[in-house]
């Protein structure tokens, strides 16, 4: 499996069911009926498009969207989502975090506090992380068979985020304001920021 045959993939899931849940069964479904290399391909794919949204700028984007709630782990699983999105929107985003204000999905929550959101609205979707080793532990009948498939390609795995770019204060009304205005336009944070 290719990258663009990655991409066409998961929009594809997109094409079938909005609902994320029924998203990552068809995931699973298709991905078992594929080689076990093309499955290693797809968890390989997806990692590599967390790459370039995993900075510090994307993760102070997805706070503001979350009103100051998006922690470690919530934005693990807010990149997962916006790779979701497709390939259009995650490219989109990755140019400018700004961006994120264009994306029909961000545009939905504006306007509402993250405590009226229905659990398919948030802006996460941890499950798109386990649908490739999923299928493959049912493919070979083990548990962890995409990891040890991983390792004998001598991929690292990681499972936390790790931004490459400088840090910064995105609790700071100032910093958000500068460098997120579309966001911060769309997104007044109500909790969690400093003058």
């Amino acid at each position: 499996m290719n990258v663009a045959e990655f991409w066409k993939f998961l929009e594809r899931s997109a094409e079938e069911t909005t609902d994320p849940a029924q998203r990552l069964d068809w995931l699973a479904y298709r991905l078992s009926r594929v080689s076990l290399d093309h499955i290693a391909d797809f968890q390989l794919h997806l990692e590599a498009a967390r790459r370039p949204i995993d900075t510090y700028a994307m993760w102070g984007a997805a706070n503001q969207i979350m009103d100051g709630l998006c922690s470690g782990d919530a934005f693990w699983y807010f990149q997962p989502w916006l790779i979701g999105q497709g390939q259009r929107w995650w490219q989109h985003a990755a140019q400018n975090p700004d961006n994120l204000a264009d994306l029909p999905a961000v545009r939905a929550l504006a306007g509402s506090s993250p405590w009226e959101w229905a659990d398919a609205d948030w802006p996460h979707w941890e499950g798109l992380a386990y649908v490739a080793p999923r299928a493959h532990d049912h493919i070979t009948g083990r548990e962890n068979s995409l990891d040890e498939a991983q390792d004998a390609r001598g991929h690292r795995t990681y499972c936390d985020p790790e931004p490459t770019d400088h840090p910064w204060d995105s609790d700071s009304l100032a910093q958000i304001e500068q460098r997120l205005p579309r966001l911060a336009r769309l997104f007044p944070r109500q909790h969690n920021v400093k003058p």
